[in-house]
């Protein structure tokens, strides 16, 4: 590597984008002006914007009991956390209760009038809810139907003439309140303990929660009602001589811990994290656009191809130029956000904003956290960012590519903003959150920072392995000619269509096997609710036998059927593309020893990861498995659910057009990486995920070196039906001799589970490491040797079986 040459064209680049003025603008100027501009834009809007004074009507307001609940036309002031928000409801009674002339007396009387005509609707309302639930599940289905009708029709009347006459919320105060609540208090400070002959009235608010305005109101009046409720319930106490803790026998003290620098970490744990991810990518996006797709329109792409730089070293100095611009674009967001921030809190005074106290910046330590974590975040968007820009034909084209990206990235911030979400080993190695996980882990400090620290690693490790693929992939693009010299053309999707059913090849193209893959990952989601509606209301009994057999319609239905029906329609030969041949036997005896003794070694794997990286199976998974492990079901069904179907669906799908698809463009190794990460995905939950990627690599493996499906079927049904019959063999067998040397039991009863011992681990792992030798080696020398015979750029996929 000429680091010379690199250094020479990261320092063109950058000079490039620094001419630039919009550049200059978007990563240096916005920054720093926007959020000090949207914090005075926030400032002022609070001081010009005065929220709308809500209506509220009480009708039967000399109904209500002592202390006072109105003054005037607004609740008294002391109901409120915040005494400015009885300011922001207007109330309007059918009694004078200041003893003064009330303003717009004439539309007052016109909003009561409308308000006496909507109680009425609201006494037949509640009238018919009681009727309605008393009938529930006793009269006639089409009876009960009519009921809930007629309901739903008063609600939505009572609810416009709410709103036709600007009432938000109405109290409807039923008669002989204020009496009985008096005659409540008499008899209690009498000493008399028998009131069960009183029944008090209770007060009814109506409001209309899909309302913006009423729901606004309501929040206010709910809150002055019940802390007038309180003061009333202290009073009835007060004159019973009662303590006012009588409710409340236990009356636990609320002792907060939280100090001003924690709550100042709580709001800076949700934004740093979330805003560098997002400037992260987003400072990406325009310099890659713009060193990719824009060098194609500029016509400037030859200038760096004639140069003495490699093409290697010409993508590396492009990514170094966006990678700097990436993290610019972050760090002084970031910067610019925090210094804001704690300004705008610290003249907020008071109000909600008070309660996080003297908002300070994160301690150094963190920050240097923060620009740590910056740049393998950076660094990803970087290369990913630039390798969707060398694909694209054009600017335009490169900022629909990017989008998407742009998306995702969203999505998984809101993911990790959750409360619920912390770091775990697992998440440390997922992209993009390992990253923003642990960064909020250290803002928050809420654990022993040391501990953190044994997080650093994997993080680190892992996004620099992740930034490595990523840059990789760009230098591939940037190596094909087709790619990088393609012109920019018009898509139209008839035509597109058309030419995949006219101009059809042998096996798939590359862009098919991954629209075959997208298919059935969307089918997936659409039977969710399908499998879900399946099984509602079936007993422990029927459970099973239905999810069995929902897991072969699955796997016909979903998994198969769009491989099928893509191959009959877009190849011309069925034949090749899911590589039906007979293959010789000594694939077929590789693939026979392969699953006995691969299993353990992955099932020991798993668990161990199972207990120590990922996370637990949801109970849907659970309940998904339960039918292989009930030794009640047939063995037979059990092994045609799970080991049978599954064994030639996905290898029709997976080793079959999807394999043939990303081999067409003869980079083997890298379609039977993508086909096993494919396939591993297929099956949604971690520890699946993993288990299914790694075997995937093998059957892929088999797959290719066959030029043949069936080793992989052979192979794909006996692994899943040993694991199937594991479960299901009684515990004695395996603890008698001689296999109580080789295997041990834990748990009792049903739960009792089957774990290898090492001694049977090392014969598997040898006998499995020297048959994938084999095949590997095997492989190499197959190809050398028939290295002439391949006419096309499909690699191994045209080379006959030995």
């Amino acid at each position: 590597m000429n680091w010379k040459n690199v250094k020479l064209v990261f320092l063109r680049e950058v000079r490039d984008q620094l001419r630039d003025r919009r550049t200059l603008f978007m990563v240096a100027v916005l920054p720093l002006l926007l959020y000090p501009a949207l914090g005075l834009g926030m400032l002022q809007m609070t001081l010009l914007f005065q929220e709308q004074t809500r209506t509220v009507v009480i009708l039967g307001a000399d109904e209500l009991p002592p202390p006072a609940l109105v003054e005037g036309e607004r609740f008294r002031a002391q109901y409120f956390e915040l005494p400015g928000d009885a300011e922001k409801l207007r109330i309007v009674t059918d009694t004078n209760t200041s003893g003064l002339p009330q303003e717009g007396s004439e539309p007052n009387a016109d909003v009561l009038s409308t308000a006496q005509q909507i109680r009425d609707h609201v006494n037949d309302l509640v009238n018919l809810e009681r009727e309605a639930d008393a009938s529930r599940g006793k009269s006639d289905p089409a009876e009960q139907q009519e009921l809930d009708a007629r309901v739903t029709t008063l609600k939505g009347e009572v609810g416009e003439a709410m709103s036709a006459a600007g009432i938000e919320v109405m109290i409807l105060v039923p008669e002989g309140l204020k009496e009985d609540i008096a005659e409540i208090n008499r008899k209690l400070a009498e000493g008399q303990q028998d009131i069960s002959d009183v029944d008090t009235p209770r007060l009814q608010i109506v409001r209309n929660s899909a309302d913006e305005k009423s729901l606004m109101a309501y929040r206010r009046v709910r809150e002055a009602v019940e802390n007038w409720e309180d003061l009333l319930l202290r009073e009835r106490l007060a004159s019973a001589h009662l303590p006012e803790s009588f409710p409340d026998p236990v009356n636990p003290d609320q002792i907060d811990l939280a100090r001003d620098q924690q709550l100042a970490a709580n709001v800076w744990s949700k934004l740093f994290p979330a805003m560098l991810i997002v400037m992260a990518v987003t400072g990406a996006f325009y310099p890659a656009v713009d060193l990719g797709a824009g060098e194609k329109e500029r016509g400037t792409m030859e200038t760096l191809l004639i140069s003495p730089a490699t093409r290697t070293q010409i993508v590396i100095g492009k990514f170094f130029t966006v990678l700097l611009f990436s993290m610019g674009t972050a760090l002084l967001n970031l910067a610019s956000m925090g210094f804001t921030g704690k300004y705008m809190l610290s003249i907020a005074g008071s109000g909600q904003m008070s309660q996080l106290g003297d908002v300070a910046l994160p301690p150094l330590t963190s920050m240097i956290w923060v620009l740590v974590l910056a740049i393998p975040l950076a660094a990803l968007f970087s290369s990913l960012s630039l390798g969707l820009a060398m694909f694209a034909r054009s600017s335009k084209e490169g900022q629909y590519y990017l989008t998407p990206l742009l998306m995702i990235t969203m999505g998984i911030t809101v993911f990790c903003l959750s409360p619920a979400v912390e770091i775990t080993p697992f998440y440390s190695v997922v992209p993009v959150m390992g990253p923003a996980l642990l960064l909020k882990a250290m803002l928050l400090a809420n654990a022993e920072v040391s501990s953190l620290y044994w997080y650093a690693i994997p993080v680190l490790l892992t996004s620099v392995g992740y930034c490595a693929l990523g840059l990789w992939w760009a230098i591939e693009q940037f190596q094909r000619e087709d790619i990088l010299f393609r012109e920019s053309e018009q898509f139209e999707l008839r035509l597109w269509i058309k030419h995949l059913l006219r101009d059809k090849e042998p096996t798939p193209s590359f862009m098919e096997a991954g629209i075959c893959f997208g298919m059935i990952m969307l089918l997936q989601l659409a039977a969710m609710r399908f499998m879900g509606d399946a099984t509602a209301g079936l007993t422990d009994e029927q459970m099973p036998i239905r999810m069995m057999q929902l897991l072969m319609i699955q796997q016909l239905a979903i998994i198969a059927t769009p491989a099928l029906m893509m191959g009959v329609m877009l190849t011309t030969n069925f034949r090749k593309t899911f590589k039906l041949n007979w293959p010789s036997l000594k694939y077929v005896a590789a693939a026979a020893i392969l699953a006995p003794v691969l299993h353990p070694l992955t099932v020991e794997l798993s668990q161990f990861l199972g207990q120590h990286f990922f996370p637990p199976l949801p109970e849907s998974a659970q309940r998904a498995i339960a039918p292989m492990l009930d030794s009640k079901q047939p063995w037979w069904l059990v092994l045609l659910a799970f080991s049978v179907a599954p064994g030639i669906c996905e290898e029709m799908a997976f080793r079959g057009f999807i394999l043939s698809g990303f081999s067409q463009r003869g980079r083997i190794g890298l379609a039977i990486v993508l086909s096993s990460v494919l396939f591993g995905v297929m099956h949604m939950f971690p520890q699946q995920v993993f288990n299914a990627a790694l075997l995937g690599l093998v059957l892929g493996l088999m797959a290719v070196r066959s030029n043949s499906l069936l080793p992989g079927v052979l192979f794909h049904m006996m692994y899943n039906g040993i694991e199937v019959m594991r479960n299901r063999i009684a515990a004695e067998f395996w603890t008698s001799s001689p296999m109580n040397w080789l295997v041990t039991t834990e748990g009792v009863g049903q739960d009792v589970q089957v774990r290898y011992d090492w001694p049977l681990l090392v014969i598997c792992g040898v006998v499995a490491g020297g048959i994938i030798f084999w095949l590997l080696s095997h492989g190499r020398r197959f190809h050398q040797d028939s290295v002439k015979s391949v006419s096309d750029t499909s690699g191994l996929s045209r080379v006959s079986p030995a």
